[in-house]
């Protein structure tokens, strides 16, 4: 992971959009980890992103763990707020792609009420089974290449989102893309973020937990738990062996 605040994410952005570079950012959490400590392929699509910053309480307090500190945890959900700031003050169009019908143009608009001067050049959210096809993904990165933004926020979930996301690099070379998870529906207020205090002591997934039982009881209970505490009982392991 890098060590970068979301502060310093933000001015890594705007001097590479402003050299004509692009780059992708993707913010694993507990859940993600797991799934790339399982695939290979899924690793490389992690670790060859331009930016890597943790999405979780337990990475940050694993990186400390490790002796390796990161300075905060940095999250889609954040991003897609300060990565807009910066488009509408720099005046490069942005795009969301992601969340149920109608909730990315709901996310839109609750970013240009905060930020007028924001230029939302398209918004797209694709049926659950877009990739099924080949034809099915083409049709998606047409709408978002025709748009010609400068950023992209892709809320379609790991791995999915990383994975259109890196075909789109190829034709959009000089965009940013974020793969920000429920992103889309925060901004959109469709979905609720857990309170300052419970995001600051990693207990956001509880609350998210007690929002969303049935769909996010087995992975957070039965993946996710078990796999953060061996995490962090082996980089616990690995210090004091130092």
């Amino acid at each position: 992971m890098d060590a970068l605040t979301e502060d310093e994410v933000v001015r890594w952005v705007e001097v590479e959009l402003e050299a004509g570079r692009g780059g992708r950012i993707v913010t694993p959490n507990i859940d993600i980890c797991r799934a790339a400590a399982k695939d290979p392929a899924l690793r490389e699509l992690v670790c060859t992103a331009e930016l890597v910053v943790p999405d979780g309480m337990p990475l940050v307090w694993a990186a400390r763990l490790l002796g390796t500190p990161v300075p905060e945890r940095v999250t889609g959900a954040d991003l897609i707020w300060s990565l807009s700031k910066l488009a509408a003050r720099r005046g490069w169009p942005v795009y969301l792609l992601g969340g149920p019908p109608g909730v990315a143009r709901k996310a839109a608009d609750e970013l240009t009420s905060c930020h007028p001067r924001l230029k939302v050049c398209g918004v797209h959210a694709p049926p659950y089974d877009f990739d099924a096809t080949p034809e099915g993904s083409a049709r998606v990165r047409r709408k978002v290449v025709a748009a010609r933004p400068r950023l992209v926020f892709v809320g379609l979930g790991f791995p999915r989102q990383d994975r259109l996301i890196a075909d789109l690099r190829e034709e959009l070379p000089e965009a940013w893309f974020v793969g920000c998870g429920a992103a889309i529906s925060f901004a959109a207020g469709t979905v609720s973020r857990a309170p300052g205090w419970m995001r600051r002591t990693g207990l956001e997934w509880a609350f998210r937990l007690i929002c969303e039982p049935g769909r996010l009881a087995r992975r957070y209970l039965v993946d996710d738990l078990p796999f953060a505490a061996r995490l962090l009982a082996t980089c616990l392991a690995g210090r004091v062996r130092q």
